[in-house]
């Protein structure tokens, strides 16, 4: 097994499980609710993508803001239909309706565009450069820098801006934050538009990637982008890009060395793992709280 190569294949993986974990450990760290509807954005991203690329030719860089704009504007519909009436509920409520609406997306897209699955527009010619020790392909070389550079503009953002501060203070203390004049709902919708656009982005890159989409591409890799934020550290934006290329990483190892029947059960094995000995995550604090 050729050890660089798989570190390569891993990085490009991980890359789309990191920008989903984000947008996990962002609404989890301002409002705690895991939205198990993620992996139907980057589903419908990917769709977007796709037709925006045949019906108007978009090339690469205008299908990746088509479909994050368009993809930003639902997470802050589904916020405010489903997650909004519910915030003052109990955990267990919200957690149900975000099931919900993971279903309901899925079945909708069914219903719209069927369930087959339909190959990718080819928005850039691909070329694999050899350089000896490893192979790299252009999308690889395309979905990493992407994926990166959306990763420093996110870290900007929360950490250099008005918004950005303004997500802190509501992630810290939500009450606090409006008694000192922020808009909670306006940074709650902020932070779902942030990471539904991430997620949309991840789809058009996975798409270009393997060629093919259908509508029930993001269960899994919403599963695993879940794992990924709480292998790194729920509520914690490095740690869900850290466990993002972690897992992308460990699935892809598995799979080179013959195991590939067994590569989802490895990372749904490292969940536990992870919860058993450190639920915390890599680079979360124990916190206890005083009952």
């Amino acid at each position: 097994m050729n050890v660089l190569q798989q570190l390569i294949n891993g990085l490009s993986l991980g890359s789309i499980y990191a920008l989903l974990a984000l947008g996990y450990t962002m609404v989890y760290g301002i409002i705690k609710l895991i939205n198990f509807a993620h992996g139907e954005i980057y589903m419908i991203g990917a769709f977007i993508g796709y037709y925006v690329a045949n019906n108007f030719g978009f090339g690469l860089v205008l299908t990746l803001i088509t479909s994050m704009i368009i993809c930003a504007i639902l997470g802050m519909l589904i916020e405010f239909l489903a997650y909004r009436p519910l915030r003052n509920s109990t955990r267990i409520a919200a957690l149900i309706t975000a099931i919900g609406v993971s279903f309901l997306l899925q079945s909708l897209m069914i219903y719209f565009v069927g369930a087959d699955t339909r190959p990718y527009p080819q928005l850039m010619k691909n070329t694999t450069y050899d350089l000896g020790i490893f192979q790299i392909s252009k999308i690889q070389i395309v979905i990493i820098a992407t994926s990166i550079f959306l990763m420093i503009l996110l870290q900007f953002i929360v950490q250099q801006t008005k918004m950005g501060r303004a997500m802190r203070a509501a992630s810290v203390d939500p009450e606090a934050a409006q008694l000192m004049g922020i808009n909670v709902n306006y940074t709650i919708s902020f932070t779902f538009a942030l990471g539904s656009s991430l997620a949309a982005a991840g789809g058009v890159l996975i798409g270009l990637y393997y060629n093919s989409i259908d509508p029930m591409m993001g269960v899994a890799p919403g599963l695993k982008a879940f794992i990924a934020a709480v292998f790194g550290g729920i509520g914690i934006i490095p740690g869900a890009a850290l466990g993002g290329f972690a897992i992308g990483i460990i699935e892809t190892v598995v799979s080179a060395l013959g195991f590939t029947a067994y590569r989802d059960a490895v990372v749904y094995l490292i969940l536990i793992i992870v919860l058993l000995v450190k639920p915390s995550g890599l680079l979360g604090k124990n916190i206890k709280e005083k009952v």
